[in-house]
């Protein structure tokens, strides 16, 4: 096991997990700190002192970091990480000179899309698209085996196409985001709103928040969804309805075998999926005459970022091509039919 160990992060605005990840994706050590600050300096040193810590247990090979930010092509510079005030980072070659390691660097949700290929939802499939649904939304793209980047790094930021022209302003200074309609921020919005207004559901909201309306979170109104209040399921549907919308449009462009759903958000399930699913069969581009990607719930839960980060560390220093045996053996059987391996309901 000495050449197969790595450690993964993933760095938020609020924390950072950790954990060393073994070949087959399994977490064997894990630590969880604080972000202690924006700045650069300081993160890296918390890095640097995670790794160390690993380093007393384990024989590690590798660092991969997750950063929620825009990162470049080559792995390891963070151009824009709005929550940490990160620009231009390069943090690969910082944290390297701290802790004499090959490091990677990848934004979280192309972590988390690799870590559901190799090891979660999308073990068999050639071709996936995962959406993070959080605040906002993320996304990642796996084309043949291998995270498609884009020419500069920065493919798969799903959460900025605009859908409603001149719609809800977006934080990123645009309207009509499609996060500001298919993601918790939707849920956060209406929730205080309802607070705000008084209605019956928004008192009950204010309850469990000892009247702060901006304690008011997305999550409580999934909590009540699940519960079976009326009112919550049908905002969470609607969300659905608006995330199914988005991925038909990324259907029309991609046409992957699968979509992902991860994040917070996915936790309402069935509540939030089965609207997607009908809303993306309504208004997929040539429906009734194409096979329809499935639509199902990533497997990795919050952890997916720090496996995938570590994975893609690991490979990259031994120069590995990964493995998704599922996936050859489905490509390798459809190429024999003479199917696509990508059309598959």
């Amino acid at each position: 096991m000495a050449d197969k160990l790595s450690v993964g992060i993933d760095i938020g605005g609020t924390k950072i997990a950790a954990g060393v990840v073994d070949e087959d994706g399994h977490i064997l050590a894990r630590l969880r700190r604080e972000t202690p600050t924006t700045e650069p300096l300081e993160v890296i040193d918390a890095i640097a002192d995670i790794t160390e810590e690993f380093r007393r247990e384990h024989h590690i090979r590798a660092i991969g970091i997750g950063a929620a930010g825009f990162v470049d092509a080559t792995q390891s510079t963070v151009l824009f990480a709005p929550h940490l005030s990160w620009r231009h980072e390069p943090l690969r070659d910082s944290v390297a000179r701290r802790t004499g390691l090959p490091v990677l660097v990848d934004n979280d949700a192309n972590a988390a899309g690799w870590a559901e290929w190799r090891y979660g939802a999308a073990q068999n499939e050639a071709d996936l698209v995962l959406i993070t649904l959080g605040t906002g939304i993320g996304g990642a793209i796996v084309i043949d085996g291998q995270p498609y980047r884009g020419q500069f790094g920065i493919a798969g930021e799903f959460g900025h196409m605009q859908v409603v022209p001149g719609g809800q302003l977006c934080e990123c200074g645009n309207r009509g985001c499609w996060e500001q309609y298919a993601s918790g921020r939707v849920l956060t919005r209406r929730a205080r709103a309802a607070a705000t207004e008084g209605t019956a559901f928004g008192k009950v909201l204010l309850s469990e928040t000892d009247g702060d309306v901006e304690r008011i979170e997305g999550q409580l109104v999934t909590k009540h969804a699940q519960a079976g209040n009326d009112e919550a399921v049908e905002w969470v549907a609607e969300v659905g309805d608006w995330l199914g919308i988005g991925i038909a449009n990324l259907a029309a462009a991609l046409d992957p075998g699968m979509f992902v759903i991860g994040g917070g958000v996915s936790d309402a399930g069935e509540l939030l999926v089965g609207p997607a699913r009908a809303a993306f069969s309504r208004h997929l581009t040539g429906r009734g005459y194409r096979a329809e990607a499935r639509i199902v719930r990533a497997h990795l839960g919050p952890e997916a970022g720090l496996i995938g980060a570590a994975d893609m560390a690991r490979l990259t220093a031994r120069r590995r091509r990964p493995a998704n045996p599922g996936a050859r053996a489905r490509v390798r059987a459809t190429a024999r039919s003479g199917r696509s391996p990508r059309r598959r309901k």
